[in-house]
């Protein structure tokens, strides 16, 4: 275990003894603030350096706008996010591209961590200001709606409007917070060393990091296992990363964003991206496609305002090629599913409900798995020579990657899927002895206090996913999401 876990593991217990004893609203927030920039401050003291400046700035722009709202005012302020954001997160790679000896030295610039987010969170306080919304934070205040520290290097994104109460209140965290934001730790622990599992394969070297980096010749099935694999390793490693941020701040009694909704159960493309990052796609949704989209009532316009958001959903994960053409791709999906929308009313078909969602089920997943070739894919001629491959009936006949990853994807997939209808089914039949209460004890004390017996069926799985790991000098990232 490395220090800086040890660290923020630490200010985190601290932080729980501070918040049951401390009534006072300012000494808790100088207490979470100190500790943000601390733990901050190990990525980097340049690092921290950026993030003062940007949190400074947008505080005076903030307050200027409260004294005088105007557009000039506005689109200052966010002029100066997007070129800070520009500045580190795409100008190394343009450095890169473009053969110019005035920016070669910007090809090595560091990438601060989680700029991306309070980036995101600077931009949304000024427009909610410009709204009308009713804010008033003070530097501190301010300042730690930017840094707070289980959110600020990977979010979820977070909104002043719905922070900056927490951050006044003097509420101790109740057993419940600390109960239920434990147990999203353990949850997110887990997902993240499954994660790692899918990343590096039951046998060293064969998992979805080496079928994407060290092979080449796929065949169609190869591609559809890499595809749902990296899926579900970019879901479970950033899924989990959000319940142990979700969860470190409820337990000292602050509620986040939720990012993931069971995404893998999405029947559409649209509800696909109401369930995945969902802190960004709303924040995309709220605050570029709704507004452009009001600009003009004519339906071609709505479509071409959902494709400027995908593409900048895609941008925003990295300034490359590829991922334009991911939000390209599913700005696609979802004009093309208002149409099938559209093509229903108009033709006045009802399908089979069940047998429809079925169907509907199967071709989104299909859809939004293969998109991930995208998302992934080292280069435009690997995603273009994954693309051949499926369209090639002579490649389903021979394959490359390891018959072990194929079983571990699809092994994982299914217990992800026993795993949600245990839930479902242990939350509706508690609903039901609720409401006609069980004759049986020791069933009432196993649905109420869920962790005597998920706990050691967490250990096990944890043991188990351990032990599938192989012991590898070079392992899997800790966590992907840090990097975009």
């Amino acid at each position: 275990m490395s220090l800086r876990v040890l660290l923020y593991a630490g200010a985190l217990l601290l932080g729980i003894g501070v918040f049951a004893r401390v009534r006072s609203c300012r000494a808790r927030q100088a207490f979470l603030l100190v500790v943000s920039y601390a733990l901050y401050l190990t990525w980097g003291a340049w690092f921290l350096a950026v993030l003062l400046a940007s949190t400074a700035i947008n505080f005076l722009v903030g307050r200027w706008m409260r004294r005088k709202p105007s557009l000039t005012i506005l689109w200052t302020g966010l002029a100066f996010n997007l070129v800070l954001l520009g500045f580190f997160k795409y100008l190394p790679g343009i450095a890169v591209s473009v053969p110019l000896a005035s920016l070669q030295k910007f090809s090595h610039l560091a990438l601060p961590l989680g700029i991306s987010f309070w980036t995101f969170q600077a931009m949304s306080y000024l427009l909610d200001l410009y709204r009308g919304e009713e804010l008033d934070p003070s530097f501190l205040e301010f300042g730690l709606y930017m840094a707070f520290f289980p959110v600020a290097i990977s979010g979820p994104i977070c909104r002043m409007p719905d922070m900056l109460p927490q951050f006044r209140s003097g509420q101790a965290p109740s057993r419940d917070d600390r109960g239920r934001g434990l147990s999203r730790i353990a949850t997110g622990l887990l997902m993240m060393q499954v994660a790692q599992l899918l990343g590096k394969g039951i046998l060293s070297g064969q998992g979805v990091n080496a079928g994407f980096d060290q092979i080449s010749g796929w065949s169609g099935p190869d591609v559809w296992c890499l595809a749902l694999g990296y899926g579900l390793q970019v879901f479970f490693d950033f899924a989990g990363y959000s319940h142990i941020a979700i969860g470190a701040a409820r337990m000292m009694g602050f509620t986040v964003p939720e990012n993931f909704a069971r995404p893998f159960t999405s029947t559409t493309p649209s509800i696909f991206w109401t369930r995945w990052h969902m802190s960004l796609s709303f924040w995309i949704r709220d605050y570029v496609f709704l507004p452009l989209a009001m600009l003009r009532r004519q339906e071609w316009w709505r479509k071409f305002c959902l494709l400027v958001a995908m593409v900048l959903f895609g941008v925003w994960h990295r300034g490359t090629l590829l991922f334009v053409l991911f939000g390209c791709y599913h700005g696609v999906l979802l004009i093309l599913h208002r149409q099938t929308q559209q093509a229903e009313r108009k033709l006045n078909w009802q399908p089979t409900a069940r047998a429809w969602t079925v169907w509907s089920w199967i071709v989104t997943m299909a859809l939004v798995n293969l998109g991930w070739i995208l998302f992934r894919a080292g280069s435009l001629s690997q995603a273009g020579e994954m693309f051949s491959a499926l369209l090639l009936p002579t490649s389903y006949s021979r394959h490359a990657v390891s018959f072990s990853l194929y079983g571990l994807v699809l092994g994982l997939a299914l217990a992800y899927a026993g795993a949600l209808y245990a839930i479902d089914t242990l939350d509706a039949y508690a609903e039901r002895t609720a409401a006609a209460p069980s004759r049986s004890e020791f069933i009432a004390v196993g649905l109420r206090d869920r962790w005597v017996w998920i706990a050691p069926l967490w250990t096990t799985a944890c043991l188990l996913v351990l032990t599938l790991m192989p012991h590898q000098t070079h392992a899997a990232n800790v966590f992907m999401y840090r990097f975009f």
